[in-house]
């Protein structure tokens, strides 16, 4: 079949694209040295689920776990029941559980690396909860994902967000459960674009006064944290940041717009990576770094730069739909056979937006069976009336 398509534009007119002006990339094997990247992982749901897929989605296991190992097998580390796998906007906590248990589980018999989110979505937020109940949440889902002996990704609170009073609170809290923890956690500073519930997070509207409350808990318990993955779209916020923490955490990156620069670093230092966007391009993401694990920066320029405005695509407001770009381009690429979500998401982006992502993939090498996509594509332009 003909890989020629006709694709939207805003506005209702048509353009002809063929797939495959760039070579895919090819997939490095090994383990990364230079850098820690974690890819926050979606979550494949089963479409023949006799269940309400609003609210009752059932995961397909098998697909779910295998890309997993996937990112294992390029040497990427998995950060599972994040955002990306629609954690609070689509999985809720009891279906987490089940999620973070068969991927521990996956993650130790491939030797693996993981990390699993604990927060509070089991507590509905509102301006009844108590500071204890927030606690009490937090313990509950840390003690689950350290019993299986996974490591932790303290997760922002919308509980927290919606009964704090100030820094103070937060601190508290904070302090409470890294005191706690067994081993160090990686705390997530999820911004409001990611997250509305999430606006005014460490009791601070003005993120550089939310900055120095965050860095107050890391200071006061810098042996229970290995690292904090900030999430704000601010280039220039993480750096600050990155320079003032303490000499042993880790910046994590969650920038899905600046992390190639980010991730390079400069003179004084570079931040690691757990990002949404790394699903999406393991391939180029895994081989830049391997490239500069071998000291080759302009291959790694070359790899991940050309990634960036389709993660800037895939990112646009509404931000938090992200993740039905992230599902369109597992579907592109072969690792699920439907392109369906829990909740219903596949739905939160048009056929005009899906059409831009699929020639910003091409663009960057990351349509790794041109054909395949290409059908693909068609069969979504079919169903778009297309």
């Amino acid at each position: 079949m003909s890989r020629l398509l006709q694709l939207p534009r805003a506005g209702g007119s048509l353009y002809s694209y063929t797939p495959g002006q760039s070579a895919p990339i090819e997939l490095p094997k090994g383990p990364l040295k230079s850098r820690i990247a974690f890819s926050a992982a979606h979550v494949v749901c089963d479409p023949f689920a006799d269940a309400d897929p609003l609210n009752h989605a059932q995961i397909d296991w098998e697909a779910t776990l295998a890309y997993r190992r996937h990112l294992w097998s390029l040497g990427l580390s998995v950060a599972e029941a994040m955002d990306t796998a629609q954690r609070g906007m689509g999985l809720d906590w009891y279906r987490a559980k089940e999620l973070i248990s068969r991927s521990i589980a996956e993650a130790q018999a491939v030797q693996g690396r993981i990390a699993c989110g604990a927060g509070t979505d089991h507590l509905a937020p509102g301006p009844q909860v108590t500071l204890e109940q927030v606690e009490q949440a937090y313990e509950e889902q840390v003690a689950f994902v350290e019993g299986l002996g996974g490591q932790v990704i303290l997760m922002a609170s919308r509980a927290l967000a919606a009964c704090a009073k100030g820094p103070e609170d937060y601190e508290r809290v904070y302090g409470r459960i890294l005191s706690q923890v067994s081993k160090p956690v990686i705390l997530h500073w999820l911004g409001d674009m990611f997250d509305p519930a999430l606006a005014g997070y460490w009791g601070e509207r003005d993120l550089d006064a939310a900055m120095e409350v965050c860095l107050k808990v890391i200071r006061s318990h810098a042996d229970k944290v290995d690292g904090i993955k900030i999430s704000l779209l601010d280039d220039e916020k993480e750096i600050r940041m990155r320079r003032l923490l303490p000499p042993h955490v880790k910046m994590y990156t969650g920038d899905d717009f600046n992390y190639p620069t980010l991730i390079r670093g400069d003179e004084q230092g570079y931040s690691h990576a757990l990002l949404g966007i790394f699903d999406a391009i393991a391939p180029a993401a895994a081989a830049a770094i391997h490239a500069l694990d071998s000291g080759d920066e302009a291959r790694y320029n070359a790899l991940l730069e050309p990634t960036v405005a389709l993660s800037r695509h895939i990112f646009q407001k509404p931000t938090y739909a992200y993740k039905t770009g992230i599902v369109f381009m597992a579907y592109l690429n072969g690792h699920q056979n439907h392109f369906r979500m829990i909740g219903g998401a596949e739905g939160a982006r048009s056929v005009v937006h899906l059409s831009e992502l699929f020639v910003l993939a091409d663009k960057a090498g990351l349509l790794v069976n041109p054909d395949l996509a290409a059908e693909r594509m068609r069969n979504v332009l079919t169903l778009a009336g297309i």
